[in-house]
């Protein structure tokens, strides 16, 4: 469970901030920001991409890096896999959470359990890059010449004990979130960068159930 937790970090985080970052000026127009990136979501019927992660612990001295790839389909199927330096899998496909570790494979209703409910609508939000719409975030929105920073602070009590901002950097040219920053209350952080990523190609429905 614990490693499901990571993950969740890395879809949930909140950090408020109380001018704009670094390099960054807040979006004019947000109305119309949030309206091409919704039409742009709809656009998406699937998505691949390799992913790096970088894991920042205050209490180690060196940064933990991971590396694997995710495939994602509409309706609802997601797969997160882990290849370096350590085989875990995540996918889920409609209602149904499945986890690959250590060759071991379990096998959970999302409906039945509010927290993998939760991890199911968090995984498929931020893929989409629907999470602006949720009333669960505060959302604060910048720009520079390359990409939109979104930023998202939980209101939930739940996810606020454990985190402080998600970032979501977005590409101007297509609107695809190229990379997720997790800020946990320690300032401890969990970032991931996509690249290779694959727009709308076939990916076959077996892909999301594992055995």
């Amino acid at each position: 469970m614990k490693k499901i937790f990571a993950i969740v970090l890395f879809f949930i985080s909140a950090f408020s901030f109380a001018q704009a970052p670094s390099g960054y000026k807040p979006v004019k127009d947000t109305s119309a920001f949030k309206q091409k990136m919704e039409a742009q979501s709809k656009l998406i019927t699937s998505l691949e991409s390799d992913f790096t992660q970088e894991k920042y612990l205050s209490v180690m001295s060196e940064k933990i890096i991971s590396k694997g790839h995710f495939h994602f389909k509409k309706v609802n199927m997601l797969r997160w896999e882990y290849n370096e330096p350590y085989k875990y899998l995540i996918a889920i496909n409609k209602d149904k959470m499945f986890i690959k570790d250590n060759g071991k494979v379990s096998k959970y209703d999302i409906n039945s359990n509010k927290m993998f409910k939760s991890i199911n609508e968090m995984m498929v939000n931020t893929v989409q890059g629907n999470l602006l719409n949720s009333k669960d975030y505060k959302a604060k929105f910048f720009e520079n010449d390359k990409f939109y920073l979104l930023e998202l602070t939980p209101l939930q009590k739940g996810a606020k004990d454990f985190l402080k901002v998600i970032q979501l950097y977005i590409n101007k040219v297509d609107y695809a979130v190229d990379k997720v920053k997790m800020i946990e209350p320690s300032d401890d952080y969990t970032s991931i960068d996509f690249t290779n990523r694959k727009t709308n190609q076939p990916i076959a429905d077996e892909k999301f159930i594992i055995k």
